[in-house]
């Protein structure tokens, strides 16, 4: 349990129970049958409404986010596969030179890049002197003016901006005050509907007033998870990576049985 998650608990359950105290201490205080149970319903409603409608938007925020982190993960693996694949119409030695950065830039992306995703997002340089070999290849195609030039630079560009969007999805999208605000906000609702709980209450309604507390807590933990969406417990993981690393290192092996790849299994280079 981070220490987030801890507060956000704390928060929500001292709120009821401080709610819950402040409504028994009222009760005791006030003779007769008095209507301002009447009044404070009508305070909380306000409230009410502005917890839901905040926890409501910053769901969206964080599901558009972790939906295009996710989306972005898959289109660089599939641009990797496609560059691999269209650097099979170059003429070597280019061909084999850019179908093994292909598989050394994927090997990178998940053993050197992938854990740098969990903690907020960053480049690895073992990743990046891949896709530089990548420029370094397509010069050399372009001076030869070979027609594979500007299908390789628009696979790698798309391959780029995927990588990009993946690393800057990474960081949570929700600003840690908009979400201390939000936890405020609905322990301030959750302490305000136990402080107005009528005069005559049942058991039934204690059990939906933490029936209430528990689900705004579930909502914040929820929010934290996905907002972390390469370190929560919905974590996005790199499998797509590995899978096309493992596909194209396999075709690199059938293409070029006599070379060997320029990189160890984790993407570092070898050799020069």
């Amino acid at each position: 349990m981070t220490v987030t998650t801890s507060i956000t608990v704390v928060a929500i359950a001292t709120a009821l129970a401080v709610g819950l105290i402040a409504n028994h201490l009222r009760r005791r205080h006030r003779t007769g049958d008095d209507d301002d149970e009447a009044s404070v319903s009508d305070l909380i409603s306000p409230l009410e409404t502005l917890a839901v409608l905040l926890v409501a938007f910053v769901i969206v925020v964080a599901a558009e986010s972790y939906g295009s982190a996710a989306a972005a993960v898959e289109a660089e693996a599939s641009r990797v596969d496609q560059l691999y694949e269209v650097s099979d119409y170059a003429p070597e030695p280019q061909r084999e030179r850019l179908q093994a950065a292909a598989v050394c830039y994927s090997r990178a992306i998940g053993a050197a890049e992938g854990p740098l995703m969990a903690e907020g997002g960053a480049k690895s340089p073992v990743a990046s002197v891949w896709s530089s070999d990548f420029r370094r290849h397509f010069k050399e195609l372009a001076h030869r003016r070979d027609a594979t030039f500007p299908l390789l630079v628009e696979a790698d560009d798309e391959r780029s901006k995927a990588r990009q969007t993946r690393i800057s999805e990474a960081s949570p999208a929700i600003p840690s005050f908009v979400y201390w605000f939000m936890v405020v906000a609905l322990a301030a609702t959750v302490g305000a509907f136990a402080f107005g709980l009528p005069r005559n209450r049942g058991r039934s309604h204690i059990i939906l007033l933490c029936v209430l507390a528990g689900l705004f807590t579930g909502s914040l933990l929820l929010i934290e998870d996905i907002d972390s969406p390469f370190s929560g417990r919905i974590r996005i993981t790199g499998d797509v990576m590995q899978q096309a690393a493992a596909d194209i290192a396999e075709d690199f092996t059938v293409d070029h049985p006599p070379s060997t790849l320029p990189c160890d299994a984790g993407g570092k280079r070898t050799t020069t």
